[in-house]
Formats: structure tokens, sequence, C-alpha cells
């Protein structure tokens, strides 16, 4: 059997049962344990893990991963939630109901497995017309050009659409009001297939823009292509809107690393304190990228200390970056300021420890 086939851990015969058919059905093997130092064998290698109550209690000082499930009769016990959130489960199955949402998961681990789980990074604007959306755009291509399979998600619905940033408007492919997804299990396969792509080598940059109709796309849509980038192994980032709308809140909450871009001006400043208590109440401490030059000679340390968070990078104004967008040919210079200040966040999203997952209910 494949050593890199899903892992089942679940001492409850009849919930077993119902894995090994799911999983037959789905023409996906499943590497059976038996006790904690079996599972502990398999734990690192299994594209995602299945476990039950009795289960969950032996694995709890087993380090942190992603695609780790609970399954359980429907209704599942209040204590299986205290248990979902000690082992870092994703999702708390309640069967028959869940056992749709079971088989999408098993069959998408017959895809190839990435070795290393992919990380999420959102990015948004202290003020309008800070520069989020084109640095995340440059975030994409930055990531592209060093070898890295990126997914570029557009969860700001008055952004203009992230497709127009890189002159991809007349791409084919699908944007988010034509992917009619709300909510459940994507593979990642299905978005390459689907939307716009860019490769370079063996890379891949995959874009799901928006398509300025103005509405934001559901949360549990964003967080079903967030979680498919990420199984994939892929470097995800989100484009948030300001606002902090349901769909922001979701890109934000799964994300690694959150950066803010702050123009080194004065009402920049006190837009960005005024965020930073909102993010604040969703767990969320971003780190900031100043934009200068400043008007006023404010220092990057000085934004910094006004708004009372830490100083990833600085960034000066990209030559020709007007014209460039206006044509469609933008592509951050390779030793320019925006692609100097996309390699600092991409370096800093790598030393993040992944973020830990909410454990919540999936529905039929």
């Amino acid at each position: 059997m494949d050593q890199t086939s899903p892992l089942a851990f679940v001492e409850n015969e009849d919930l077993l049962d119902d894995v090994l058919k799911l999983a037959a059905a789905t023409g996906c093997e499943v590497r059976r344990a038996t006790n904690a130092e079996t599972a502990g064998r398999m734990w690192h290698t299994a594209p995602l893990v299945i476990l039950d109550e009795a289960a969950a209690r032996q694995c709890m000082d087993f380090p942190r991963r992603a695609s780790v499930y609970l399954i359980a009769p429907d209704p599942a016990p209040p204590s299986l939630w205290e248990q979902a959130v000690h082992v870092g489960a994703e999702r708390v199955l309640e069967l028959p109901g869940a056992e749709p949402w079971l088989a999408e998961a098993l069959a998408d681990a017959t895809e190839a497995p990435a070795p290393d789980a992919g990380r999420a990074l959102s990015v948004l604007g202290a003020r309008g017309g800070a520069g989020a959306s084109v640095f995340a755009a440059a975030l994409g291509l930055t990531a592209l050009r060093t070898g890295h399979n990126t997914l570029l998600i557009d969860c700001d619905p008055l952004g203009g659409g992230l497709d127009l940033v890189l002159g991809a408007e007349s791409d084919e492919g699908l944007r988010w009001p034509d992917l009619h997804l709300r909510a459940g299990r994507v593979a990642a396969s299905s978005l390459h297939e689907a939307l716009p792509t860019r490769t370079r080598g063996q890379a891949r940059l995959t874009v799901l823009s928006g398509a300025r109709k103005g509405a934001s796309p559901a949360p549990e849509a964003v967080a079903a292509v967030l979680e498919a980038g990420r199984r994939a192994g892929e470097i995800v980032i989100c484009d948030v809107s300001r606002q902090l709308d349901p769909a922001a809140q979701t890109a934000l909450t799964r994300s690694d690393l959150t950066v803010m871009i702050v123009p080194g001006e004065v009402r920049a400043c006190v837009s960005a304190r005024l965020l930073t208590y909102r993010l604040s109440a969703l767990g969320i401490t971003p780190s900031l990228i100043v934009r200068g030059p400043s008007p006023g000679g404010l220092t990057p340390s000085e934004v910094a200390t006004a708004v009372n968070l830490p100083l990833l990078t600085t960034m000066r104004p990209e030559p020709a970056l007007p014209q460039s967008l206006d044509r469609g040919t933008f592509t951050p210079r390779p030793r320019g300021p925006l692609t100097r200040a996309a390699r600092a966040t991409l370096t800093e999203l790598s030393a993040q420890p992944p973020r830990s997952p909410r454990p919540v209910r999936a529905h039929p």
C-alpha cells in the first residue's frame, strides 16, 4: 500500500466500517492504525488523518498538522469538540450526514500529496489606494519567479479584479461569479483546470479573480479554495477588503501571516490604527509594510510606533508602475521595490508556524 495513503485511526468498529466503505467507493486505499504508536509512524506522511473520539485522546501530544478530521455518530457528543481543539482537527464529521463530504476528501487524497503543507497570506491596505491589490499581485508573480506554486485569491469585491492588475482580463478561465462554489471541499487540480494560470518552468500561478460585479464571494467558498491550495502545498495569497466583510474575515482567520500596506502619511496611520483594533477582535496582529515616500517626512519606525504594529519592510515607488498597470504589462522588476518587499514578505511567511485550524462541523 502507498505510504502516502490516508490514515484511519478509528476504534469504533461501526465508524471504521463506514470509512472503509467510503474509501472503497472512491478508489482510495486507507492505512489503518490500531494503536497510537502505529498512528505516530504514519502521522506526517498521510495526506489526511481520520480519528474518532477514543483515538483522538491518544493523539493529544502529536505535532499539529493539517487535514485532521474527527468522526462521530450524529449528533457528535459535546466532548468531541474539546478533543477536536486539542488535537488540532479541522473538522468534525457527523456520520452518516457528512458522508458525502468525507467521500470527497478521500477522493481528493488520491491526488499526489504535497511534501509540505502550504502557507496562506492575507494582504490589506490601511486606506483606499494603499496598493494592497498591486502588492498581492506582485507577491504572486515573485513567488512564481522563485519557483513556487501559488494560488492568488481575490477577496475584495471593490478592488477592480486582480486579473486587471495582471493584465489578464482576457485570459480564459472562471472568475468568482462563474465558480458556483459555496461550501465543501474542492480539489486543487480542479482549480488549476478551471482558473486562469501562468507558468514559469515547473512553477504555476493560479488566479481566482473577481469579475467587477461588486459582490463578495461566499465565506464558505473562500475557505474551500484556500484550503485546497494549502493541501496542495501552494503559497496562497488573499487580497482582502479593509471593510472586513465575511469573506475577508474567513481569509484572515485562516492565514499564517497578514500584512497591512500603510502609506507614510498621518491619515493613513490613523486609519491603520482603527483597522488594527478591528483585526485584534479576530485575533490577528498584522505586520506593516510602509510605503514611501512620506510627504511629511515620517520614518517607517515612526509609522510603526504610531500604529503599534511590527514593521516587516518598507517599499519605495515602483518606476513606471501606473503606466504598466494601464497598459496591462505589470511585471515587478527583479530588483525593484515591489520585488524586494515581496521577497521579504515571502521569507517571513515561510518562517511562520502554520496557524492552528478552528474545528468546524462539516454539513452534508
